[in-house]
């Protein structure tokens, strides 16, 4: 898949320098110092991160608003709200910048369509609704997340020409050249009262772990080296151009670890390593982690000053708010304070102008996942499925190991059983009694993943479910079980626990991690270390992610590039009816001491 090469570095190194937005109350004013006449202006960089395809403030999986436990709301349209009033508070959009670190074309039944139903990419496509909402609210860059790969190069590139503002990654490389395929930075301005404009820097980086999740789609086309090599690159060359400000726009966490252990050399969550390692930062907007940061100071071990680092809350549900104060010395502006906020994004109604400009879209959207598409035989819900085997997580299973025994029949390794993987993705996710629809399914499988089949050996497949287990916090035998304390530990999210179908198996949750897995049979018989299976997993698992043992270096005799979730869609289109007693079994259980924690 041949690159687009209308963005390469040589063109986009001189990224769209010195942009000016009009309009919006007047800039506050220069100030002087009491007692001497230095000149200083304050400015403010907002910030979002990781908007997963969000524009309405719906869920699209329960057909309804969107609410959660924490009262937060999420959206462009909600952002746009905030934003206006952020603006309006800090001296209109000439003195502001709108910023973004990533992870913006993956996440909804709305990107999902946009992508594959009715896709941006096909002649006289659509433009894509994420694109129309950030161009109205007047973003000035976003950095390229991990999930702007998921659906291809070619998709990304479209939206890339949809979009009035960079899409930066100064470490996402063209594997030919080893330059930066996308701009690595983009130079704003922001006008003073009196005297020269602020010059503001903004440097794009993403994640390293791109060449391992979506290999299917960059191997061979694009690199992805670590972020702090980068930006040691870039930051002095922008310092050099006349930048009075750097900001980094980082998809990366803070935390200095990696899902994928060893996979790559480069770190997941490099953020605070940015930080403390290069000189000439004063702030990183933080994203991918999908955690809440309101400022967090990390001390340049060079310069021995401090980097403002902020993560706003996922999907839209928080705005960062860099506040940025510059003085006037030696014939330019220098860096006096930099502090940071993150506001709730839920204190405001959505934006009619948003909603407005998309309702269309939304519709039709929300007309195509209310499609009937079969029946059920019994309801399915996994409310439970985190810490019980549950009919909704066997039926992912099943529908996987139907679809590879199909696709390998015939072949060499055709006498092989095949095993197969899934996790709870979402504990909402239900398939009611009578008509199912897309929107149930879906909500089963929230993520784009592609499947594959691996070979494995019994003593690899043992490895493997240990490292699962890890997920469930030790429980004593005797103690109290409490479900809602039971998962989770180390914070292991759910969809880094997977639960294998073809065998059987206890989980002793009394035992220290490494030691759970008791009983572990296949078809009656205790499962041989040099046994052979052939096992269905999920294209980011079998990439490394979660850095489960074995599997990513595991042969792979079979893969698929449609989606699980739109497999698990046409067999329902196919079979017309969801009956649990084709495939609903106990494969595993929780136990302490050889007893069952729980009662089916």
């Amino acid at each position: 898949m041949p690159l687009n090469r209308r963005t390469f570095l040589g063109t986009t190194a001189a990224t769209s320098a010195g942009v000016v937005l009009a309009g919006g109350a007047a800039a506050p004013s220069a100030a002087a110092a009491p007692g001497h006449g230095t000149k200083r202006h304050t400015f403010s960089v907002l910030g979002t991160t990781d908007l997963h395809g969000h524009v309405f403030n719906w869920d699209y999986f329960t057909d309804a608003e969107f609410a959660d436990a924490d009262g937060n709301d999420v959206g462009l349209a909600k952002l746009s709200t905030l934003i206006d009033e952020v603006r309006a508070e800090k001296g209109g959009r000439r003195n502001t910048l709108l910023i973004d670190a990533g992870d913006t074309l993956q996440g909804t039944q709305l990107a999902y369509y946009y992508a594959k139903v009715d896709p941006i990419t096909a002649r006289r496509g659509p433009v894509h609704p994420m694109a129309r909402a950030m161009n109205a609210i007047g973003y000035d860059a976003a950095a390229l997340g991990n999930h702007e790969f998921n659906y291809g190069i070619p998709l990304l590139r479209k939206f890339e020409q949809q979009c009035d503002f960079p899409l930066l990654g100064a470490n996402a490389l063209d594997a030919r050249t080893e330059r930066p395929a996308f701009p690595a930075y983009h130079m704003a301005t922001v006008p003073t009262p009196r005297g020269r404009a602020v010059k503001v820097a903004i440097l794009g980086l993403t994640n390293p772990g791109i060449a391992v999740w979506d290999r299917a789609h960059v191997e061979g086309k694009m690199t992805f080296p670590s972020l702090e090599q980068q930006a040691a690159h870039y930051v002095p060359r922008l310092r050099s151009m006349g930048a009075d400000v750097v900001i980094v726009s980082a998809h990366s966490g803070t935390s200095g670890t990696s899902s994928y252990g060893d996979a790559l050399p480069h770190i997941e969550n490099a953020a605070a390593l940015v930080a403390e390692q290069v000189p000439g930062i004063d702030a990183i907007l933080v994203g991918h982690a999908h955690a809440e940061i309101a400022e967090h100071r990390v001390t340049n071990a060079e310069t021995g000053k401090d980097v403002v680092l902020s993560e706003p809350l996922f999907w839209g549900k928080r705005l960062t708010v860099f506040d940025i104060a510059v003085a006037w010395e030696r014939g330019r502006w220098v860096v006096e304070s930099v502090s940071a906020e993150v506001r709730n994004t839920n204190t405001g109604a959505e934006d009619p102008r948003i909603t407005r400009l998309l309702r269309a879209e939304h519709e039709r959207v929300v007309a195509y996942v209310n499609q009937v598409i079969g029946t059920a035989s019994e309801a399915m819900a996994a409310t439970d499925a985190a810490y019980k085997d549950e009919p909704i997580i066997d039926f992912i299973n099943f529908v996987q190991t139907e679809t590879v025994t199909a696709a390998l029949a015939g072949g060499a390794y055709a006498d092989l059983p095949v095993l197969s993987q899934a996790a709870c993705f979402s504990r909402s996710a239900a398939i009611p009694a009578g008509e199912v629809t897309i929107r149930d399914v879906a909500g089963m499988y929230v993520f784009e993943n592609t499947l594959e089949a691996r070979l494995i050996t019994g003593a690899q497949l043992r490895d493997y479910l240990e490292f699962s287990a890890r997920y469930f916090v030790r429980t004593p035998a005797g103690t109290e079980i409490d479900p809602a304390r039971l998962t989770n530990a180390e914070g292991i999210p759910d969809y880094n626990y997977d639960a294998v179908s073809g065998v059987t198996y206890d989980i002793d949750i009394a035992e220290p991690a490494g030691s759970r897995i008791t009983d572990l049979r296949f078809a009656g018989e205790p499962v041989a270390d040099d046994a052979r299976f052939v096992l269905a997993v999920n294209n980011y698992r079998a990439s490394g992610g979660g850095n489960f043992p074995h599997i990513a270096t595991a042969e792979q005799v079979w893969a698929n590039s449609d989606e699980i979730r739109n497999t698990i869609i046409s067999w329902v289109q196919e079979n017309g009816e969801i009956d649990p007693a084709r495939f609903a079994s106990v494969d595993w259980r929780l136990t302490r001491a050889g007893q069952p924690v729980f009662d089916r």
